[in-house]
């Protein structure tokens, strides 16, 4: 059972996940976000690679990649930040970053580095199934490595079921067909699009990421699945209060 597995196991609904970029707003912040995240009951905690072409990051996502690059950060400095807590903190982290990044450092480096940190889950969104299929599974699984696929509202129902069955963590439910950091209400098309997939039955758990920004959208996606993500507006209070007000954007997003 990996880490987010054994969540699952304490919790299965109104999860809490947050997003942040390693190393932003200053290099040294990586750990203390976490402590201070941990320490508030965020229920797994997704650390950011910072990166200088990314996929579907917005703006603000984007900008948090941009500083932390300047400050210093690169892939050895946020595994060593991460290694140094790995006796100390008590809250799954997921590292999310792209292929390019872990090709660039080496495969087997990367993922011997991972599993130092005592980290058993990544985010690849750029990589295909196939690629995955044909070896990147297997390179994972030496490592107790699992991988987070990605779903959209245009994911055909054959590949979300091909994604449910290589899921052992959950299945990231991209709220719309967007970059990060898209504010506003839950439609009624995303809503439709929830209940599609709360339809189909599937064994994985579901978190939906992409537009979740506050209690309201927080609320809305734990009807429909076990829980969501929130990235650009916590990066967002982040840059603007710095990590001593962490606490009470959390304590917003959960009405308490």
């Amino acid at each position: 059972m990996n880490s987010i597995q054994h969540i699952f196991k304490q919790k299965e609904n109104n999860l809490l996940s947050i997003f942040f970029t390693a190393g932003f707003p200053k290099l040294e912040d990586t750990t203390k976000v976490i402590a201070e995240l941990s320490s508030n009951g965020v229920d797994f905690i997704e650390v950011g690679l910072p990166y200088s072409d990314p996929l579907a990051d917005g703006p603000t996502i984007q900008h948090s990649s941009d500083v932390a690059l300047r400050n210093g950060m690169n892939l050895d400095v946020v595994f060593e930040q991460l290694s140094s807590i790995k006796d100390t903190n008590k809250t799954p982290l997921v590292v999310m970053g792209y292929l390019n990044q872990i090709i660039r450092y080496g495969e087997d480096k990367f993922c011997q580095k991972v599993k130092d940190c005592g980290i058993d889950t990544v985010i690849i969104p750029d990589l295909p199934m196939v690629e995955y299929e044909n070896h990147y599974q297997q390179l994972f699984e030496k490592y107790g490595i699992t991988n987070v696929f990605l779903i959209t509202p245009h994911t055909s129902e054959e590949r979300i079921r091909k994604i449910d069955s290589l899921t052992n963590a959950f299945i990231y439910v991209v709220a719309s067909a967007s970059i990060t950091g898209v504010k506003g209400e839950v439609s009624s098309a995303q809503i439709n699009y929830f209940k599609r997939i709360q339809a189909m039955n599937l064994k994985s758990k579901l978190i939906v990421g992409f537009g979740i920004s506050d209690h309201k959208t927080f609320s809305t996606a734990c009807e429909y699945a076990n829980g969501a993500i929130i990235g650009s507006a916590f990066i967002k209070e982040l840059e603007k209060k710095g990590v001593e007000g962490i606490g009470d954007f959390v304590k917003t997003v959960k009405n308490c």
